[in-house]
């Protein structure tokens, strides 16, 4: 394996690890300076935090998550990358079928994105003098979506999700933290324009403006994170099958729509029994035959009990809906 070579121009150092990121089978990457992050970011958080929009998530509230420097004081870059996740099956239609959002299908992205990442802050730290690499994927007190957009990786949309050109918003992120001082890339411009598709099409007004995602009204918190016995009244009607996360504002939006592309990478292809599960199969799902189907899955987050909870809220709903009278004039 080629060593880092810190004698290299800025120019030709940055080539270098960017390329190293692409032969490690990351589909982009970039580069962010930490003295380059925007004010607004720290009280755009600030302001949601406020508002009580995360939910039951505390720690989206670590101080950390407001200050990198507090997660690795002498940082001076972040190395942001992104992982296609996309694989073009067609889900199974018809209100007998549990809905999987297509992040959960494979093997566990954080295992995935981490044996790549170990390997990349490795490769960094080799040539010694004083080099550090902290590396993350979802997994720390880290603004992924604002890094990558500030590295030019994509934009936040209005859904909260971060859009690329070439995939859309199916990737995972993942950043390296360095002390390494290198030159950021332009920051990313965002392209939603005036189009409300993923405000329009959510099916619990989970997203009040742009850019505002209410974690109390999003299905994906609710089917995911809520250790409730029971859904809230306001959430379980509007379920429409998904019983582990929710796809709705990314299945609807003009960029996945034309610009997706199948992913290369094999673990994120679905096993068979994540695209079309049924309702009853899943309320009658064992802990046993759960461990069996879910293993190494990122799925594992929700508890075999919220599972079968899911599914029975969404079978209560079609129950509740064909035990309604048909009320449509006789005149």
């Amino acid at each position: 394996m080629t060593v880092l070579d810190l004698s290299l121009s800025l120019p030709e150092l940055v080539a270098s690890i960017k390329q190293k990121a692409l032969d490690l089978g990351f589909h982009k990457v970039g580069i962010a300076s930490v003295e380059a992050m925007p004010e607004d970011a720290t009280q755009y958080l600030q302001n949601w935090l406020a508002q009580g929009f995360q939910a039951d998530m505390a720690w989206m509230a670590n101080p950390k998550r407001q200050n990198i420097r507090d997660v690795m004081p002498n940082v001076q870059s972040v190395i942001c990358v992104a992982l296609n996740y996309y694989a073009p099956v067609a889900r199974s239609i018809g209100e007998q079928y549990a809905q999987i959002s297509r992040y959960g299908w494979g093997r566990d992205y954080h295992k995935v994105l981490h044996k790549r990442l170990k390997v990349f802050a490795t490769w960094l730290q080799a040539p010694g003098e004083g080099v550090q690499a902290r590396y993350y994927a979802d997994t720390g007190p880290v603004q992924d979506k604002v890094w990558a957009q500030q590295a030019g990786i994509g934009w936040i949309a209005k859904n909260g999700n971060l859009i690329t050109r070439e995939y859309g918003s199916w990737v995972f992120l993942g950043e390296v933290l360095t002390n390494l001082v290198l030159p950021g890339d332009r920051p990313h411009t965002a392209h939603c324009g005036t189009c409300t598709r993923c405000l329009d099409a959510c099916p619990t007004g989970a997203i009040p403006q742009p850019h505002v995602v209410d974690a109390n009204r999003c299905i994906a918190y609710h089917t995911i994170e809520n250790r409730a016995e029971q859904l809230p009244e306001a959430i379980a009607p509007h379920l429409q099958g998904w019983v582990a996360g929710c796809d709705i504002c990314q299945d609807v939006c003009p960029w996945n729509q034309r610009f997706a592309q199948p992913t290369n990478i094999p673990e994120f292809y679905p096993h068979a029994w994540n695209v079309a599960p049924t309702l009853t199969e899943l309320v009658e799902l064992s802990d046993e035959e759960y461990d069996r189907r879910f293993i190494g899955s990122a799925l594992r987050r929700i508890k075999p009990w919220m599972l079968r909870r899911n599914a029975q809220a969404n079978l209560d709903h079609l129950r509740s809906a064909e035990s309604e009278p048909n009320c449509e004039s006789t005149d």
